[in-house]
């Protein structure tokens, strides 16, 4: 255990020094993931016909944990690993004595690590903007929301993971990945809150994993906590989806590597 924790801070830290090399392109990863402050204004500006039973500071402080959300689950992984295997890199990762998997999550460890200090300042200059949307909330909505972003880039990791090792059949696997993200982003509540889409539309929804991406995390901060139901009914649902993702991901993974034909395997 001391061994691994040694090896997992090692990596975490090497990733973290070569994303700082990058500061630019980080704060450049951060500011496109301002759209939920583009949305937040177009929804703000239509609740002043108070037909949508949220209010423009409702509005303001939804769209700002839907950007916290999307800062803090940020998965990159299907470029990386379709870059190793098309470019044979994997081939020189297989040969090491740990899964490169673990590599993956150490980048993506390293690269929050570097988009902290950003996030922060984004953080004050949209209060520094919208003072009426400032708020503080409790402990509970805190820990919560804390525990379903860490869920919820667990499951967007290993989803696109999946995606990923199709980079075994295909060198577009980044492009399948690009499709789903459209689904994804009509049906994870990145738009608008899913209680304002049609009953029919909103009841499918809750059959994918999506909307515990982003609306079950941004919900445990803004409330209403329960918008989809008991909290400990969304953490199980994302539990399920999550083991059926792994599960997924080790059969196309083992029958992907024999396949696998890059530069030196």
């Amino acid at each position: 255990m001391r061994s691994a924790l040694r090896i997992s801070r090692v990596m975490v830290e090497t990733s973290y020094a070569m994303m700082i090399e990058y500061r630019s392109e980080i704060f450049l990863w951060c500011l496109a993931g301002v759209m939920p402050f583009i949305l937040m204004g177009l929804w703000a500006q239509a609740s002043a016909s108070g037909a949508f039973g949220i209010d423009a500071i409702g509005f303001a402080r939804y769209f700002f944990a839907v950007f916290l959300v999307r800062q803090l689950t940020v998965v990159w992984v299907v470029h990386e690993f379709e870059t190793d295997v098309v470019q044979g890199h994997l081939s020189s990762r297989l040969l090491q004595p740990i899964d490169p998997v673990w590599r993956y999550m150490a980048a993506h460890a390293g690269e929050r690590l570097a988009r902290a200090p950003l996030l922060i300042v984004l953080i004050v200059v949209f209060f520094v903007l919208y003072p009426k949307a400032f708020w503080l909330p409790g402990w509970r909505e805190a820990v919560l929301f804390i525990v379903a972003t860490q869920a919820s880039f667990l499951l967007r990791f290993v989803m696109q993971y999946c995606e990923a090792t199709l980079a075994f059949w295909t060198e577009r696997a980044g492009a399948i990945s690009h499709l789903s993200f459209l689904v994804q982003l009509a049906l994870s509540g990145s738009i608008a809150p899913l209680e304002l889409y049609p009953p029919i539309v909103r009841q499918i929804a809750m059959l994918t994993p999506f909307p515990y991406l982003i609306y079950f995390p941004a919900r445990q901060l803004v409330g209403p906590a329960d918008a989809m139901g008991p909290v400990w009914r969304g953490f199980v649902v994302m539990a399920v989806w999550f083991v059926a993702m792994l599960l997924l991901n080790r059969v196309l993974w083992r029958v992907g590597v024999k396949r696998y034909s890059g530069m030196g395997a």
